[in-house]
């Protein structure tokens, strides 16, 4: 285990090299680190055991057959179900002939067992085998994927979900609805397009993206992307142009069916795995009651379509309509969206291309809701503020904070018991999902508690997490190419 302090670890979510003040932070190998942990767990805590098997496969997203790499044999992978207090043991097993690792988003888990390469681990070598182990601390959908490279856009990731012991159950019956961009096995590989965008850099490639559109940040116009890529509610919404979008592992053209009975009242977790795509998610003839985001209860609010960014996740309630009907989560500022079925009885299969008018009518963004007073943080003073200030281009391709990609970047200090407010200025043309590890924060305008936060363009959104889970924890943009351009930093917490 290589501490986030020690040399000089490689973070391999970009090739990036992590840092934290020197002899003065508080690595994953400190003891704070293992205090954290034996304060979660509890006499006769359950051990819930599951394996992860990221391996090559091909798969069919429905008429489509793609190379990729999967969690097994399943896209997504496996649901990984526990209970609050319970005792996660998750061993994987790397049939990859890379390194990879699991990363467990928006859990506020111990630090060592976060996932990220360089900064609370060595990565998993191929052929080798690491066991994570930790308490699911609190209730609430999640998920897991990589933190090396771009591997999130292969087809590595799976549901996560905590359940609630408390949970009243006001409900009949539950769906887990997973959103993706799919581009691997289509005659490119994430890599490449990353590599395609990093060419701009030095000039090696003239800016040119293989037919893969790209666009205007920062006045530089880069072509097609800035004019089509463009979302009324996001500004500039994303680098690529995807030639698929899926539900659950299947493109609009052979879409999975999610089946129940009329005047059933559903829950719906609505995960964005997407590497660079936000989705506008409506259900033709309903309308949908929020009543979590990113795991945690917010006050219940209807609306027609949900706007989710990458990394966030969504409940919904749902009382279900007799007949056929198109689930949609159409590509933001994109061609093309994603596709489900949901029938309770009769009726004719919507087509790829359906438009329900849900999606142009009350749209939600998760920075507008409001939480419950049980679930804001408790009133305190603001003890330390950063500001993140997120600036960026196409031409060359680079994502900051701060002025500096990662490799170059000063850590943000906080010390244990601190209330942190975080102040994310947008200083780009483009929409970013600002994720913090480790942590859930409450957002300053409405509390809602977050660990994923769309900051819009030109925009500030200012959030405040109690610095209660020590170690070192990524902060960065979700989407997934901006990362590895870098758009990410570090909350260290100091000695």
């Amino acid at each position: 285990m290589v501490g986030a302090a020690g040399a000089a670890g490689v973070l391999t979510l970009g090739g990036l090299t992590g840092c934290t003040q020197s002899g003065s932070g508080v690595t994953v190998e400190s003891e704070a680190v293992r205090r954290g942990e034996a304060a979660r767990r509890t006499a006769g805590q359950k051990v819930v055991t599951a394996r992860l098997t990221p391996q090559p496969l091909t798969v069919n997203l429905g008429g489509l057959v793609a190379q990729t790499w999967e969690y097994g044999d399943s896209l997504p992978g496996p649901l990984l179900r526990a209970t609050a207090g319970d005792l996660l043991r998750v061993e994987v097993d790397n049939r990859l002939d890379t390194d990879t690792s699991v990363h467990w988003h928006g859990l506020a888990l111990r630090n060592d067992m976060d996932g990220v390469p360089g900064i609370t681990q060595d990565p998993i070598a191929p052929g080798s085998r690491f066991t994570y182990e930790f308490t699911a601390p609190d209730p609430g959908t999640y998920f897991y994927h990589p933190h090396s490279g771009v591997q999130l856009d292969r087809g590595l990731y799976g549901a996560l979900v905590i359940d609630d012991p408390a949970e009243p159950g006001d409900y009949d019956d539950e769906w887990i609805v997973v959103l993706d961009d799919w581009v691997d096995g289509t005659g490119r590989t994430p890599d490449q397009v990353l590599e395609k965008l990093l060419a701009v850099n030095d000039g090696s490639d003239g800016g040119s993206m293989g037919g893969m559109d790209h666009g205007s940040m920062g006045g530089m116009d880069m072509g097609a992307m800035g004019e089509s890529m463009r979302s009324p509610l996001l500004g500039g919404a994303g680098d690529i142009d995807y030639p698929h979008y899926l539900v659950n592992g299947r493109t609009a053209g052979a879409p999975t069916t999610l089946s129940g009975k009329p005047g059933q009242r559903v829950r719906v977790r609505i995960i964005n795995a997407a590497s660079d795509t936000a989705f506008r998610v409506a259900l033709g003839g309903h309308r949908l009651t929020v009543t979590h985001s990113d795991g945690f209860p917010v006050e219940p609010v209807p609306a027609d379509a949900l706007l989710i960014a990458m990394g966030e996740r969504y409940d919904v309630l749902v009382t279900l309509g007799d007949g056929v009907f198109p689930l949609v989560a159409s590509a933001e500022g994109k061609t093309g969206q994603a596709l489900a079925v949901v029938s309770t009885g009769s009726g004719r299969t919507p087509k790829a291309d359906v438009h329900p008018v849900e999606l142009d009518r009350v749209i939600l963004l998760g920075n507008d809701l409001v939480a419950p007073a049980r679930y804001r943080l408790p009133d305190k003073r603001v003890d330390r503020t950063h500001d993140l200030v997120l600036s960026g281009s196409m031409a060359p391709y680079r994502w900051a904070i701060n002025g500096e990609t990662f490799h170059d970047a000063e850590p943000l200090p906080v010390t244990q018991g601190e209330r942190v407010r975080l102040r994310f200025q947008n200083r780009s043309m483009m929409f970013h999902p600002m994720h913090v590890h480790g942590h859930t924060f409450g957002l300053v305008e409405g509390g809602a508690r977050k660990d994923t936060v769309i900051v819009e363009p030109m925009r500030t959104v200012e959030v405040d997490l109690d610095a209660d889970n020590p170690g070192q924890w990524a902060t960065h943009c979700h989407n997934i190419y901006h990362a590895e351009a870098g758009m990410m930093t570090t909350l260290s917490y100091q000695k």
